[in-house]
């Protein structure tokens, strides 16, 4: 992966940082982004003590300026660019009948716009270049629902149409696009949840543990590589068995 490019969106903690600090421990430099500043640029120097090559940018991707703006400024710093993981995702999790609109309309915005957002950003580029990857963080809740996340499971539900969608339009360009749906991952997020939830979560899993973050980077990881050139289109389970 030496000399390779890669953008990792919503990389200030959790998944996204575990995924770009393993992108650039296998050779690539990295372009950290996220809505949060300060944590790109701890992520940045994280990277950066361990010898590899990263650089911080602010974006927000529900707005289509800020992922625009996100692979020029790839581009002026590392005249180019070859991998795009869409991480960046957030949850407002209520019952259909308690959510508010707002809450449905942030998550979508995020989750869903902001990945279609990153591949229209990028997408020119790696056309030009006839090659390309795009990996989307969705989730098995986008597969199998989960009450009191409609809004979030919607939105990770079209990740994956959108990836397969845009696996089709890409392909015959070199380009492989492909989503990673996690499980119950231990993240700040999830260390939230009651012991009676967690329990649930676990009683589900055949492995009968919950995942990591360095679990989910592997795949991306995978995907990310030329390991995964002849692979497009599809969606990797990263949920210990939890979702057949």
């Amino acid at each position: 992966m030496k000399g390779k490019v890669a953008i990792v969106t919503g990389a200030a903690r959790g998944i996204g940082e575990a995924i770009a600090v393993r992108l650039a421990s296998e050779g690539c430099s990295v372009v950290v982004s996220d809505i949060n500043l300060q944590g790109c640029n701890q992520v940045v120097e994280r990277i950066t003590q361990a010898g590899a090559s990263a650089h911080a940018v602010q974006a927000d991707m529900a707005i289509p300026s800020d992922a625009e703006n996100l692979v020029k400024e790839t581009l002026a710093q590392y005249a180019r660019a070859d991998i795009l993981v869409n991480n960046a995702g957030i949850t407002r999790d209520n019952l259909i009948l308690r959510m508010k609109e707002a809450d449905w309309d942030t998550v979508l915005d995020v989750n869903l716009k902001g990945t279609y957002n990153g591949i229209k950003a990028i997408a020119r580029h790696f056309i030009k270049q006839r090659s390309g990857k795009i990996i989307n963080i969705a989730s098995v809740v986008g597969l199998i629902g989960n009450a009191g996340q409609a809004n979030y499971a919607a939105s990770k539900a079209g990740v994956i149409g959108l990836t397969k969608s845009a696996a089709r339009e890409f392909g015959s360009r070199s380009i492989q696009v492909n989503a990673v749906a996690p499980g119950f991952i231990e993240t700040e997020m999830t260390r939230d949840l009651p012991a009676g939830a967690v329990n649930a979560f676990l009683d589900s899993i055949p492995l009968g543990r919950s995942g990591t973050v360095s679990d989910v980077a592997d795949a991306v990881y995978f995907l990310a590589s030329p390991l995964s050139d002849y692979i497009t289109g599809q969606v990797i389970q990263v949920d210990g068995g939890m979702v057949m």
